[in-house]
């Protein structure tokens, strides 16, 4: 009798905790559904940030134009009167504002990706025979279908047997000034281009310095340049050079 009772305990215990472990597989489920549609609606945000801010940098650094940081004042010291200046500075201002809020929602795109990676079922050793093989990735279909929209907008995810390694490429620099025929414009870099890689440069500190250091030490050989261009990822081959205008490329990069 007590052994029938016992056994009869132990079998609503197991019934409880397969309960209780299918409820959390299906609320993770639903987590990682709502969490894929945010961050690809944030990747859509920032594609169409992106788009602006192109647009913005174009305006700006049309021949004639004051650029993102030229002078507003004539030698003199008098306002210039061959632009618009109050909306010049509307428009570096909401560059500015572009900038700060396209960086913030490239981390969030990260932390998003991150934790659609790492979202994984914890081992139960009463439920592992009814699991099965539902217990080796729950969201597979959800971050497969990501990885795949994260890659035609400039992203790289790669995937071991055990582990998910996320590598994102986060824009270091803007093209801001190109002058034609040189170097960088043969090269098919374009105004507006957001430098992810140049060379061994793909971040860090002493950007500027390094990414001179890069074109001095590359001098008349092809390197490999990464950048993103209207929401998408473009190499390029760019082959540093004396020309007849200033520098080895040609063209002048702004950190972002």
């Amino acid at each position: 009798m007590l052994r029938s009772q016992g056994r009869e305990k132990l079998r609503l215990i197991s019934v409880k905790e397969l309960r209780i472990d299918r409820t959390w597989r299906r609320e993770e489920k639903m987590v990682g559904a709502n969490l894929k549609a945010e961050t690809m609606a944030l990747m859509d945000k920032r594609t169409a940030m992106e788009t602006e801010m192109n647009s913005i940098v174009e305006r700006l650094c049309n021949p004639g134009g004051p650029g993102l940081s030229g002078n507003l004042i004539d030698s003199e010291g008098f306002p210039r009167e061959d632009i618009d200046i109050p909306m010049v500075r509307t428009e570096r201002r909401r560059l500015a504002e572009l900038r700060s809020e396209h960086g913030e929602i490239t981390e969030k795109i990260n932390v998003n990706i991150q934790i659609l990676h790492s979202v994984r079922p914890t081992s139960r050793a009463s439920s592992t025979k009814d699991s099965g093989p539902e217990e080796t990735s729950l969201s597979g279909a959800a971050v497969n279908s990501l990885s795949a929209s994260m890659q035609t907008s400039g992203f790289s995810v790669t995937s071991g047997p055990m582990d998910v390694d996320v590598v994102t490429s986060i824009p270091f620099a803007m093209v801001d000034e190109i002058n034609e025929s040189s170097p960088a414009a043969e090269g098919g870099l374009q105004l507006g281009d957001q430098v992810l890689k140049f060379g061994n440069v793909e971040g860090g500190d002493n950007l500027l310095q390094r990414l001179a250091a890069e074109a001095q030490s590359n001098q008349g050989q092809a390197v490999s340049v990464q950048v993103m261009r209207q929401g998408a990822k473009v190499v390029l081959s760019v082959t540093p050079r004396i020309w007849q205008g200033r520098g080895l490329l040609g063209c002048h990069f702004r950190l972002v």
